[in-house]
């Protein structure tokens, strides 16, 4: 399961957990805008704009599982089992592939409003990459510094929807997880007043209690609302290190821990690791599950009129600073 969010101070941020019980050996990669793009149903571009995300490269090719463009787009997909429903090529349309839609919007997207008119024009379809590979179930987060959309093809069709919170998780679909957050319209990071009854004197026993009520479980609907929650009222100066860092605090409350969540017979998801990209400056940041220091991949040090890819593999392995 994931979790995704959108940050802004200064600069505008672009991230999310990525949780499951096993990995596919992911990495960092740099798409330069030179690099050609080639799509299953759909044309291919002939030129595009550079983008930087985490990413699983299968027959040299990146799978994005989240990226952000060189105009601060960034774009997210999340696990939506038992909803996502593809459909197969039809004719007028853009029939493009599950597993190539990040790209097919960062290439050619600059912001929330060009996405949106893209997808509407867009037909995604059940096609899989290969054999090995099955095609996932997914729904997207979209976003800038002007706004975020949420991505979900159902039943019913392609659905875009307005995201005002700039969080996402994996079910239910959209509008439920919205929904219910009228449940905790009461959560306040304030310490409470006395509603119970004028006839007692009820004093708050501990700071904090304002967030009485937060779900705590790792359910995806539980996430959605204890990152709404942390997110809405998230407070941090506006420099680059206390934005990152802020942000990796707003994700930690969500993150799993091996242990918690049994997917298989002994085997348990964990976050295997969160990032947080300036989509003004194009910096990738992640920590990883065994690797709690924050390392970076600064897109424009990179070749951005080049035609080769730069792959940078994860950093594992705890990194602890010995002070004595």
């Amino acid at each position: 399961m994931c979790t995704a969010a959108t940050y802004q101070t200064k600069d505008f941020y672009f991230g999310r957990t990525l949780d499951y019980y096993f990995s596919y050996g992911e990495e960092i990669v740099v798409t330069p805008r030179n690099w050609p793009l080639h799509f299953r149903g759909a044309r291919s571009p002939e030129s595009h704009f550079a983008m930087i995300g985490m990413a699983h490269m299968e027959e040299g090719q990146p799978l994005y599982y989240d990226a952000v463009n060189e105009k601060g787009l960034g774009m997210a997909g999340l696990n939506f089992v038992g909803n996502a429903v593809y459909g197969k090529e039809a004719p007028g349309r853009e029939n493009v592939a599950q597993f190539e839609l990040i790209p097919w919007i960062l290439g050619q997207c600059a912001d929330v409003g060009e996405a949106r008119g893209l997808l509407a024009q867009t037909n995604i379809t059940d096609t899989a990459f290969s054999d090995r590979l099955p095609v996932a179930g997914l729904h997207w987060m979209v976003a800038d510094r002007s706004g975020c959309i949420t991505v979900e093809a159902v039943r019913e069709g392609l659905r875009i929807y307005d995201n005002p919170v700039g969080v996402l998780a994996n079910n239910p679909p959209f509008p439920e997880q919205m929904s219910q957050l009228a449940n905790y319209m009461h959560l306040s990071p304030k310490s409470p007043r006395n509603l119970f009854s004028d006839r007692l004197s009820l004093e708050p026993h501990s700071l904090g209690m304002g967030a009485w009520g937060l779900p705590g479980d790792l359910s995806s609907q539980s996430r959605f609302v204890r990152a709404a929650f942390v997110k809405m009222n998230s407070v941090s100066g506006d420099s680059e290190s206390e934005s990152v860092s802020q942000f990796f605090h707003i994700l930690g409350a969500v993150g799993q821990q091996r242990g918690c969540s049994e997917a298989e017979e002994g085997e348990y998801e964990i976050t295997i690791y969160t990032c947080c990209c300036n989509g003004d400056r194009g910096i990738y940041y992640y920590t990883t599950y065994g690797n709690h220091q924050i390392s970076a991949v600064d897109m424009y040090r990179e070749d951005l009129d080049g035609r080769e890819l730069a792959r940078y593999p994860l950093e594992e392995g705890e990194h602890i600073l010995a002070q004595n």
